[in-house]
């Protein structure tokens, strides 16, 4: 074991891989080249047609050892992952390694697959099940967690070599052109999926929606699409989108989004050109509700809103408040609607959006960005991966993307969650190091870091109510009492990779 900056303890290698311990968010820099994938020729009058997974499964060559991916643009209505699994199988391979760029708990499917030995490694992270299986020791499964941008990195490095991509492909025609806005498993953007079309060594487009050639709009092309399959249906189209999001009604949780909604005020970045990225939970959808009414009143015109796109900023797209939406993800109807109608509601890959190895990526323009976490410490680190009893039950998404590219990330969380506090002396797992983390925002006050004393000065100049982090971890303590910690065994059974490709912490099973 070595341990890296943060302290955290990191094995020097695991799953017969040489690991590089995290240093910082920003000296690493890369070396090499892009990955190649095989050229390919399709005749005139060649179809790319077959007439079932299990046939384009033997075409592609898997064998063996090799590595698949698909995109979880469906989230946990996703079909395709099992039956590509459960085809795998019936096909006697083993030894598969999974780097989708997620897995949910619909995907808990798979979890017998995994203790056979058909699928022996995830490249990926999870959420559910399968992180829970592996917490406790019952499940031999060598999983990494990657950053939406960090996934994008690996591939496109060669780190993670892809063999064949399963592309889910709500709308599709018979050379591979496809998009995700019509059909009934529509889920908008397939910003994840770019990465695997342009970098897999095979690529099987499968949809439940095959339409007349040319599909339009083209969001991948034909000409990274080797094979197409038509099956019944990708998922269910309730779980795949939201009908709708809304902001949340919980007096606790409007009162953080108002203090998160000040700071944005009080730090100037509220101007034209401002950028903004939020999620889809209750609290942050009522920060951006409190954004929009004050660029309203203060007649800001903003540059773009970005990441998972929910109808709260279509509204605000089509409301004038933002000149384009820059779109990884759709998590509600209205979303994917829009990406139909609207050209200023654009598509992008995970490599546009977060790579740190490319010549830019969106997230480097953020001026503010609200997170989540399920826990916070005193050195503002962040845990979205692990809950309060140490299980793997989250991916890490953007979340350290954001926060790295966002010149104000604020991270908005209640301050007791099932009577635990939010705030410790050190988090159980960092997935986000607090040098990127810029405020913290609870019910109980707001704690600036230190690097930002302009800002801490101004929003006590406004009375807003600003606390020492560890001032407020006490006020919370005086609730709760102090958390007994955790008993982990020295088993390492998921690395949590920062998005540059360093570890920057681990997870261990938990003592029994």
């Amino acid at each position: 074991m070595v341990k890296n900056s943060l302290g955290r303890a990191i094995p020097a290698v695991f799953n017969g891989k040489p690991l590089v311990p995290y240093r910082d968010p920003f000296s690493l820099m890369p070396q090499g080249h892009v990955a190649p994938r095989p050229l390919r020729r399709v005749n005139p009058g060649q179809s790319k047609r077959l007439s079932s997974l299990r046939e384009a499964i033997e075409a592609s060559g898997l064998r063996d050892g090799m590595t698949i991916a698909t995109h979880h643009h469906l989230r946990n209505g996703d079909a395709l992952l099992g039956m590509v699994v459960r085809e795998i199988d019936a096909l006697g391979l083993r030894d598969i390694r999974i780097a989708s760029s997620s897995v949910h708990p619909v995907h808990a499917e798979i979890i017998p697959f995994i203790e056979k030995g058909v699928i022996t490694a995830l490249e990926c992270g999870v959420n559910g099940p399968v992180g829970e299986l592996a917490s406790k020791g019952e499940l031999a499964c060598p999983i990494t967690v990657r950053t939406h941008g960090g996934r994008a990195r690996s591939i496109i490095s060669g780190e993670v070599p892809v063999d064949v991509a399963f592309i889910a492909a709500p709308c599709c025609d018979e050379y591979g052109n496809m998009n995700g806005f019509y059909g009934p498993s529509a889920c908008g953007s397939l910003g994840y999926a770019h990465t695997d079309a342009e970098h897999a060594r095979c690529v099987i487009a499968v949809t439940d929606n095959l339409v007349p050639y040319p599909a339009s709009p083209i969001s991948i092309p034909q000409t990274l699409i080797d094979y197409v399959v038509t099956i019944d249906s990708l998922g269910d189209p309730r779980k795949i989108v939201s009908t709708t999001t809304r902001v949340t009604s919980d007096p606790v949780g409007l009162l953080i989004a108002k203090y998160a909604a000040q700071v944005i005020d009080a730090s100037g970045l509220l101007r034209d050109g401002f950028s903004f990225q939020t999620g889809s939970g209750g609290i942050s959808l009522a920060v951006a509700d409190h954004v929009r009414r004050m660029m309203r009143e203060q007649k800001v015109k903003g540059s773009f809103g970005c990441g998972g796109i929910t109808g709260y900023f279509v509204d605000m797209l089509e409301e004038g408040l933002f000149q384009s939406l820059f779109d990884v993800q759709c998590f509600d109807l209205k979303a994917v609607e829009s990406m139909g109608r609207n050209r200023n509601h654009m598509e992008i890959s995970a490599d546009m959006y977060a790579n740190p190895f490319n010549a830019g990526a969106v997230v480097n323009r953020l001026d503010t960005v609200i997170l989540g976490a399920t826990e916070v410490d005193v050195n503002f680190n962040v845990n979205v991966n692990t809950e309060s009893n140490g299980y793997l039950l989250h991916n890490t998404g953007g979340h350290s993307d954001t926060a790295a590219g966002a010149k104000l990330a604020i991270i908005v969380a209640p301050s007791i969650r099932g009577r635990l506090p939010i705030v410790k002396d050190e988090v159980t797992t960092i997935t986000t190091p607090g040098e990127t983390v810029d405020v913290v925002v609870t019910e109980r006050g707001i704690a600036v870091n230190e690097k930002h004393s302009e800002l801490r000065k101004e929003l006590l100049r406004r009375k807003v109510p600003v606390k020492d982090i560890r001032q407020l971890q006490q006020e919370i303590y005086q609730v709760t009492g102090r958390p007994r910690p955790l008993e982990f065994e020295d088993e390492v059974v998921a690395l949590i990779e920062y998005r540059d490709g360093t570890i920057i912490d681990v997870v261990r099973r938990i003592k029994d």
